[in-house]
């Protein structure tokens, strides 16, 4: 082979003709994640009207997909490594189409639990996947921290367009069809993916090692179920053994990984302090984070009575901020540094959820616009480079374990987070008094959720059933500014703590040759 020849070969392999189509078809799966998290919290007025679920169940429908998920990703980012990631992220689209339909023709609060977890057992292969295929597409480290920088602005793109998307539907058809919106862009991702995506693996990945998938998703489900509990209902026997049994199960999973010659997630990556700060910094915000996202839609639209088009477009600052902070993260990080950018990206964050602290039921809109544009500057400044100092510490043909990683600790934060600050919301709006008369059927749905006391006022005197839900919605705007005081603490922290973690850690300059 003539010196021509390889030099060829050679930028062949480093610049990979048709890796931004590739690219652009691998944030196909990113949209149908994030349009299908974001369209659930617009929905939930309509599906507890249509499906009647207790408080209890509506945080399980929020929440079981994130925990079915984080309990999975790492097994199935290691399968992607072992099989190719094209063939499981493929194998991933196709199966989570398939069970939005499920989703959306749910008709009983514990079919629509059993859907949500099926369509995080799907959308446990598509996450590491995305990830891990944009490590081997891109191996000049600015252009990859620009894909970066894209993946996560479609993610927040998914985040805005879910939302307006989904309020268009809901105003012309039943709460279902939110979920059906997945299936032409899956459709979309699996024939153009087909041909234009090319297939990666580990080499040499040795066998995927069934006890420890067990392990990780016992271990996840028992821990994260446990929190869930004893936040919503307080200590008891069956919390600490299930609680005790998860933390067990996730030690033995650990014990586990070294002893094992190709271990399911190599811990040795934790060695490095840069990509376990990331990591830890990644679970924080998303758990602070999370209960402002899931009640942000019902304060919207149960409290000052916005149409679920108008909540949606109410919500699109956040995303344009992510945007335009994912875009320009990896330049600003290079520039500044990378824990100046995500430090400073966490406090913003932290000091917008103070501010939702000051809200009340009569709040303009240009305060909530402003606090969520902060939120999307900041998220999006953080997200970006975090995601990218994960990436880059790892060998590309453990790429898939590293995005597992960084995903479980994105779902494992918002099912905390959900599960945290979603039961203190709930705790406190359910201390709220029932005004004299109302009947006791009502005043105990009406206890149940916020949607419960709309639907409560069916049936009552006007002036009662006004009462009633003022009532409510106050105790709900309540909850919610007790829930992001809290978050806005976690943030703060979180930011002090990055800062120290991500002391001396930079993006990489130059081409590395693998």
């Amino acid at each position: 082979m003539s010196r021509i020849e390889q030099r060829v070969k050679t930028s062949d392999e480093l610049y990979r003709p048709g890796r931004w189509i590739a690219l652009a078809v691998l944030v196909l799966a990113v949209l149908l994640v994030a349009i299908d998290a974001t369209v659930l919290g617009l929905a939930t007025p309509f599906l507890t009207e249509d499906l009647e679920p207790t408080g209890t169940q509506l945080l399980w429908i929020g929440d079981v997909y994130s925990f079915v998920i984080a309990g999975l990703l790492v097994s199935m980012g290691s399968l992607g490594d072992r099989i190719g990631r094209k063939k499981l992220l493929l194998f991933g689209a196709t199966a989570f189409g398939a069970v939005s339909v499920l989703n959306a023709y749910a008709h009983t609060p514990e079919m629509m639990i059993l859907a949500r977890a099926l369509l995080g057992v799907a959308g446990a292969t598509l996450m590491p996947s995305t990830l891990a295929l944009i490590r081997n597409l891109f191996h000049d480290p600015r252009e990859r921290s620009l894909a970066i920088g894209i993946w996560g602005a479609m993610a927040s793109a998914g985040a805005a367009v879910g939302p307006v998307v989904g309020g268009f539907l809901l105003e012309h058809f039943w709460w279902g069809s939110v979920f059906l919106i997945n299936l032409p862009v899956m459709v979309i991702l699996v024939i153009v993916g087909a041909k234009m995506i090319p297939e990666s693996k580990n080499p040499a990945p040795g066998p995927w090692d069934l006890g420890s998938v067990a392990l990780s998703f016992v271990g996840m489900i028992g821990l994260v179920y446990a929190v869930k509990e004893l936040a919503a209902h307080g200590p008891s026997w069956e919390i600490a053994v299930t609680g005790i049994g998860g933390l067990a199960a996730l030690c033995w999973f650990v014990r586990r990984q070294l002893t094992l010659q190709s271990p399911l997630l190599d811990m040795r990556l934790f060695h490095h302090r840069g990509f376990s700060g990331a990591v830890l910094a990644d679970l924080l915000t998303i758990l602070g984070l999370s209960g402002l996202v899931f009640f942000l839609s019902q304060f919207l639209q149960l409290v000052q009575g916005r149409r679920p088009l108008e909540a949606g477009l109410a919500e699109l600052p956040a995303a344009i901020g992510a945007v335009v902070a994912g875009l320009l993260a990896g330049r600003a990080a290079r520039r500044f540094s990378v824990r100046s950018v995500v430090t400073g990206g966490l406090g913003a964050v932290g000091l917008a959820l103070a501010a939702v602290t000051l809200i009340h039921q009569q709040t303009a809109y240009p305060l909530i616009g402003a606090v969520l544009l902060v939120v999307g500057l900041g998220a999006g400044f953080a997200f970006t480079v975090t995601s990218d100092v994960i990436l880059s510490s790892v060998p590309k043909e453990q790429a898939g374990s590293a995005g597992a990683v960084s995903e479980t600790a994105y779902e494992l934060g918002a099912a905390l987070g959900i599960a945290l600050l979603g039961s203190i919301v709930t705790g406190v709006y359910q201390k709220f008094e029932s005004p004299a008369g109302v009947p006791a059927d009502h005043a105990a749905a009406a206890h149940e959720s916020l949607g419960g006391a709309v639907e409560a006022t069916h049936g009552l005197p006007a002036r009662q059933g006004q009462e009633l839900l003022a009532a409510a919605q106050e105790a709900f705007v309540d909850g919610l500014r007790v829930a992001a005081g809290v978050g806005a603490a976690v943030l703060l922290a979180t930011a002090v703590a990055a800062w120290f973690l991500l002391r001396g850690q930079k993006l990489e300059e130059g081409i590395v040759h693998q």
